[in-house]
């Protein structure tokens, strides 16, 4: 099976987990759709790759700063990251497993926004972060 670009496409899992409270009672059950993004092909499936971290040192330099001035730190933890940036690549995924419809087995996914396990989402995500940051920062 190929798609319209005469790539392979690639495949999907789904990651189940429990999330249990202190007490060790499960409280919720949380499921996510991931790619299979280590059958992407460099140069074919994507360009650059991105991690972003940070230095030990910038975070105490940082702390220190905000110690100085009595400013405020605020830490923010977004759960659905990778699914706001926008994929620049076309990338077709096999539809996930007991969601074909009987007869169109064949039919692909065509992905508008990165999944999770994408070579590069971390990329994507940063840049839509980067061009808001940018957008709020101009006059």
């Amino acid at each position: 099976m190929e798609s319209s670009v005469g790539r392979k496409p690639i495949g999907s899992k789904r990651v189940f987990r429990k999330k249990a409270n202190a007490k060790g009672k499960v409280e919720k059950y949380k499921a996510r759709l991931v790619a299979k993004g280590y059958s992407q092909v460099p140069g074919i499936y994507f360009g650059d790759i991105f991690s972003l971290v940070a230095k030990v040192t910038s975070i105490r330099l940082l702390l220190s700063v905000v110690d100085a001035f009595d400013f405020e730190v605020e830490q923010m933890d977004v759960k659905t990251t990778f699914l706001h940036g926008d994929l620049e690549e076309e990338i077709y995924m096999k539809q996930p497993e007991g969601f074909a419809v009987k007869g169109k087995k064949e039919l692909l996914c065509k992905l508008k926004k990165p999944l999770y396990g994408l070579k590069q989402s971390p990329r994507m995500w940063y840049q839509k972060f980067d061009t808001l940051y940018e957008d709020l920062a101009s006059p």
